[in-house]
């Protein structure tokens, strides 16, 4: 399905994109200058490196659990809970489950 169809209809998000064993799976519904908005599945046991950007970021979980780690604070979000990242602070994530987010990141 092309960028361009799914502009035009109603999708669930959770059909966007499977879990794939042992694997961490990203797919960009947006990707503009100002700002991106990424769907990513983790299976059980992965996750991302420590690491920060220079944008604020929103997580919000569609499914699972999700670990993150945002300046050495943990937090555990359960399916419709969202966090916000903070611009330049160190984070990382974990799947203590399989787990499902869409991350929106603001540019500008």
């Amino acid at each position: 399905m092309s960028d361009k169809k799914i502009k035009k209809i109603i999708l669930n998000l959770e059909s966007l994109l499977d879990y794939q064993e042992k694997s961490v799976v990203s797919r960009a519904l947006i990707n503009k200058d100002v700002g991106t908005v990424t769907l990513f599945s983790f299976d059980k046991g992965e996750g991302l490196s420590e690491h920060s950007a220079p944008f604020d970021a929103l997580v919000y979980v569609f499914d699972g659990e999700a670990e993150i780690i945002i300046s050495n604070e943990k937090f555990l979000l359960k399916k419709d809970q969202i966090i916000i990242m903070p611009a330049n602070e160190p984070h990382a994530l974990n799947a203590p489950e399989k787990f499902k987010m869409m991350l929106i990141m603001i540019k500008s």
